[in-house]
């Protein structure tokens, strides 16, 4: 396991820092600082494709499963052609301290192949999908490593991968991914999960502030899986979303755009980009805008020491994974800029594939209802308790997510014990 210093302002050098922090204020000594950060276990796997017109690719796959010592690890499988090893490294460790914060028994993992889903049809990113998992058989399991869509795959991804293991173990088995689709045992709730945590954590906030959601104006930098169910749930609960962006470009309307007219747009054209009910936008201008609450859902390291220092809504709620640097978080902080950390606003996902793995592990499933109710209490729960650390101890509410989960996960394993 390499042991290079990740490079300044990468995910993974962030990751770090966050974690620094919180073994600071807890007071943790430098061994089991190391034990925190190290992960588990990786696997560095070749994955070659025979692409349709009969040429060879090779691609690189990797897992990293971060800690296992609050139970099995769980987190995403990433297909871009930006994934590395760092990264994956980065978005496991999250995924522990995301799990933590929510109060679920997981442990966090994250898996990537450096591919890109856009430039290969369906059958070769079945074939890829196939034997990424093949090749990581010893390590998967209902009880061991559990997946789930992430950037780049979908609940078509997981249906490949649960077959793939399930014929290798000669049954069938629905608990080894979540986030599959609801005929092979996939759970109601699920695909919009992420979406109502993240409006469900900024509900929250607003509540602290004496604020409702209804009337606030929302900018969304980000309009995939996370940004464009958000965008959604946000307009049927009152608020205005005024402006939305993805990889190709953005559109503004200050009256609020009409979400359920644009999400057509984007059915039809694959991109928000040419909506004619609003003014175009970029990326970085969308981070900028007068607003009441700023939504990072695209990728990671968007608000840098640069971009922080434009942003002026007084409410930044994380739906992606690691949107703001370590540079960037200190500049929001700074500014009085409240921020709603990645491992508890968009814990929503992981959250309801606790439930579908519970539900898969009994073969008895719950209505939409029941799921979503479950899901706004462990959120609601969940932001309570940071809230009132980060008020207690004079924290941000990253500083104390962050402290409450690494002590849920310390204190695992300090009750484990180590295996002579």
């Amino acid at each position: 396991m390499s042991q290079t210093p990740p490079a300044a302002n990468s995910p993974l050098a962030n990751a770090h820092a966050q974690l620094a922090a919180a073994v600071d204020h807890l007071g943790y000594d430098a061994g089991l600082h190391a034990h925190l950060q190290t992960p588990r276990r990786e696997a560095h796997v070749a994955v070659p494709l025979r692409t349709d017109s009969g040429d060879l690719k090779l691609f690189r796959g990797y897992r990293v499963q971060h800690n296992i010592s609050r139970g099995p690890a769980k987190g995403g499988l990433r297909y871009s052609p930006d994934v590395d090893i760092d990264e994956v490294r980065a978005l496991a460790m999250w995924m522990t301290w995301k799990c933590a914060v929510v109060d679920i028994p997981y442990g966090g993992a994250k898996g990537g192949v450096d591919i890109d889903p856009g430039e290969h049809s369906q059958r070769e990113l079945e074939r890829v999908t196939r034997r990424y998992t093949s090749e990581l058989m010893p390590l998967l399991g209902p009880n061991t490593d559990i997946m789930a869509p992430d950037m780049g795959t979908d609940e078509q991804t997981m249906a490949w991968v649960m077959d793939t293991y399930s014929v290798a173990v000669g049954h069938t088995t629905p608990a080894v991914v979540t986030g599959k689709p609801i005929a092979v045992g996939g759970s109601l709730g699920r695909a919009e999960a992420t979406s109502a945590g993240v409006v469900q954590a900024t509900e929250a906030a607003l509540r602290e502030r004496g604020e409702k959601i209804v009337g606030k104006t929302i900018a969304i930098q980000g309009f995939g899986k996370v940004g464009a169910h958000a965008a959604d749930i946000f307009a049927a609960k009152g608020a205005r979303v005024v402006a939305v962006s993805d990889v190709h470009g953005g559109v503004r309307a200050e009256g609020g755009l009409d979400v359920a007219r644009l999400l057509l747009h984007v059915a039809a054209t694959g991109t928000v980009v040419g909506f004619d009910g609003g003014d175009p936008c970029s990326n970085t201008e969308i981070l900028a805008l007068d607003v009441d609450v700023l939504v990072p859902a695209a990728k990671e390291n968007v608000l840098d020491e640069v971009t922080a220092a434009t942003v002026r809504a007084p409410l930044v709620v994380e739906g992606a994974n690691g949107p703001t640097t370590t540079a960037g978080d200190a500049i929001l902080t700074r500014n009085g800029i409240t921020v709603v950390p990645d491992i508890l606003a968009n814990a929503g996902g992981v959250v309801v594939s606790y439930f579908e793995w519970v539900q898969a592990t009994q073969y008895f499933w719950w209505t939409a209802a029941e799921v979503a109710q479950r899901l706004e209490q462990r959120m609601v729960t969940a932001f309570g308790a940071v809230a009132e650390l980060a008020q207690r101890d004079g924290l941000t509410l990253r500083e104390a997510a962050n402290v409450i989960a690494v002590k849920r996960v310390a204190e695992a394993h300090q009750l484990r014990g180590l295996y002579p």
